[in-house]
């Protein structure tokens, strides 16, 4: 009997659970659209264009999901402090923001992060005219940072690991903190270099500023979604990679029509749904991969029109390079 109650009891809370979590991808079809929570304004990652159109690193990877179901995407822009509380609730679908994924987020706040689209770390920037071209060269500089954020924890203990003394001017909102490096009130600037990339391309004269090579810290930033439905974080996931092996295997928004009828590749075949289920599986069609690579290209497409050496910010691939070109940007198989 007490086995039996057991099991009951069990098969209860399993009950209970999936109930507790409704499908996603039900409710945003039915919805018509996805809801996406992205950065207020952040250049290069999430900014409105002047034709009213929101536009981005980080908005493309939405655009990409809404793509694989065939709906649009309506945007919710968020603060840092308001971003994952936003998810948490179900105001929005998949939060697609400059955050970065660390256990204690990942293990405790009932969320999951799908795959890092940009890997990250903290800087320095200073003015060329210094001469400065290492971060060892920065004892006894006069730093601008935000204060109460990793960062400032993160400067402190590089400076100290390296016996070198600095002095902070701290600010409670990164506007400030550019604004104060501009005006001369400290000789670095210091955030995550896409944020220094970004804060950059926003001053009167970006070209007078440089970003040092070092990183002290990681910072992978990755979309987002809620805990317990594993169908949506697995869409949002083989989404991703497809950008990502779509750039491996030389696939684009121009040439995959193309690629899709004349390939004799079979994980190419099975990657844009020619053959096989694999999105099927997702709860997607096998149009769904061509949809998503027509929306928003490849990942070096993505990178390069967002984030790359021709846009404001100038960020070079690095890190964010294809594995088979001295980066970490590797998709699983698709078989």
């Amino acid at each position: 009997m007490r086995t039996a109650r057991t099991l009951m009891f069990a098969l209860a809370f399993v009950l209970s659970a999936s109930c507790a979590f409704a499908s996603t991808l039900e409710d945003v079809v039915t919805r018509g659209y996805l809801k996406c929570g992205t950065h207020i304004a952040a250049p290069g990652f999430s900014t409105v264009d002047n034709s009213g159109n929101r536009i981005g690193f980080d908005v493309d990877f939405c655009r990409a999901v809404g793509a694989a179901i065939n709906v649009e995407v309506k945007y919710t822009p968020l603060t840092s402090k308001e971003s994952l509380p936003a998810l948490q609730s179900g105001e929005i679908d998949v939060l697609s923001r400059t955050i970065t994924q660390t256990m204690s987020k990942d293990t405790t706040l009932g969320l999951d992060y799908t795959v890092v689209t940009l890997y990250n770390g903290q800087g320095f920037m200073v003015r060329k005219k210094l001469g400065i071209t290492k971060a060892s060269e920065l004892d006894g500089a006069t730093v601008c940072l935000q204060t109460g954020s990793i960062f400032e924890l993160n400067v402190a203990d590089y400076f100290r690991k390296h016996n070198m003394e600095f002095t902070p001017v701290a600010f409670d909102k990164q506007p400030a903190v550019r604004t104060a490096y501009e005006a001369g009130r400290c000789g670095v600037h210091t955030t995550d270099v896409s944020s220094l990339a970004a804060q950059r391309s926003l001053m009167k004269k970006p070209e007078d500023h440089i970003i040092l090579p070092e990183l002290i810290s990681k910072e992978p930033l990755a979309p987002v979604v809620r805990q317990g439905d594993n169908q949506w974080a697995d869409i949002v996931r083989w989404t991703i990679w497809l950008t990502m092996a779509a750039e491996e295997k030389g696939i684009t928004a121009e040439n995959i029509d193309k690629v899709a009828t004349e390939t004799k590749d079979p994980e190419v075949q099975r990657m844009l749904g020619v053959t096989g289920t694999l999105w099927k599986n997702l709860g997607l069609d096998n149009n769904a991969p061509i949809r998503v690579i027509k929306m928003v290209g490849n990942y070096g497409n993505i990178f390069d029109r967002n984030l790359g050496k021709n846009t404001p910010l100038r960020l070079e691939r690095g890190y964010n390079n294809q594995w088979n070109n001295g980066g970490l940007i590797y998709a699983p198989p698709f078989r």
